[in-house]
């Protein structure tokens, strides 16, 4: 492992999900309106999906470590905390003032990836002969 902190946080992460799907699969299905449920199944995916990038970056080899990944990982998992975060809280507390933060998480996922696509193009550059 390369980067035991974003490793750490992405295996924390990837637990964190199979257990809020299994919870709104479960134990929320029937006291949830449909759709509450499909709120909940949309934090439950973007989670999931932001957290294999997050693997990913952890497993970079040490060379490409650069501050561009740390960046994105940075922006993923801040992003899974404000964007799947406000959603579970919205569906479980009735708030909907959650969902004005649901954009935040959003566009840090946006700028991690964005992130991510400036390190992949300085690689391809610097690979080439």
């Amino acid at each position: 492992i390369v980067n035991p902190g974003i490793f750490l946080s992405a295996a924390a992460s990837g637990f964190l999900t199979v257990l809020f799907g299994a919870f709104g699969a479960h134990a929320l299905k029937n006291s949830l309106t449909p759709a509450d449920l499909s709120i909940w199944q949309t934090a439950v995916h973007y989670q999931m999906f932001h957290t294999v990038a997050l693997l990913v970056l952890g497993l970079m080899p040490a060379t490409q470590q650069t501050r561009t990944p740390r960046l994105a990982g940075w922006c993923l998992g801040t992003g899974i905390v404000l964007f799947s975060g406000s959603l579970y809280l919205l569906v479980l507390t009735g708030r909907v003032w959650l969902g004005a933060i649901t954009p935040l998480g959003g566009l840090l996922f946006l700028v991690g990836w964005g992130a991510l696509a400036c390190h992949a193009v300085r690689c391809w550059r610097e690979a080439r002969p």
